[in-house]
């Protein structure tokens, strides 16, 4: 009975081993399977970090393409602000009476007289008191009108408008 029994254990032992090798098949065939989506996965991953390191990179330079314009905006706006200055105290100093060099003082101008300013001229005077050129002229006999200097005093005629 022995060598029955053995001769059972034996063929249940073969039985057995079948059927773990034909599992063992199928295991393996899944796991050749799931490689192959791995790998996929792997190449998703790479380019998927890829891609992050080229958009961390393009971050970066769009900040300091940013950076660089805000600077230059800044730049420009503190130019602006020392222009504005400039012409404030230009436009201030426009409006002040002209000075006549070795006078004591500003020359103001008397009842029927005019200073003349910066980039006058015969006929612009003429032209800003309703006069004509040659009453004007008239008036102011002694004048070089080629010449006039800032600050200097000219007669209006009679017909001037104030």
């Amino acid at each position: 009975m022995l060598p029955v029994g053995g001769i059972i254990v034996g063929v249940i032992g073969l039985l057995l081993g079948g059927i773990a090798l034909v599992q063992i098949s199928k295991v393996n065939k899944t796991l050749t399977d799931h490689q192959v989506k791995i790998d996929k996965i792997d190449a998703i991953e790479q380019q998927a970090n890829a891609a992050a390191a080229t958009a961390d990179k393009a971050v970066r330079n769009g900040q300091a393409t940013f950076d660089s314009t805000q600077k230059a905006f800044t730049d420009v706006g503190n130019l602006l602000s020392e222009l504005r200055t400039s012409v404030t105290k230009l436009e201030e100093a426009a409006k002040k009476p002209a000075v006549v060099k070795g006078s004591s003082g500003p020359v103001v101008a008397g009842p029927g007289e005019y200073v003349v300013k910066g980039g006058d001229s015969g006929a612009k005077i003429a032209r800003e008191h309703g006069v004509s050129l040659p009453d004007l002229m008239a008036v102011n006999q002694g004048v070089q009108w080629t010449h006039l200097a800032v600050g200097q005093k000219i007669k209006l005629p009679s017909t001037a408008k104030k």
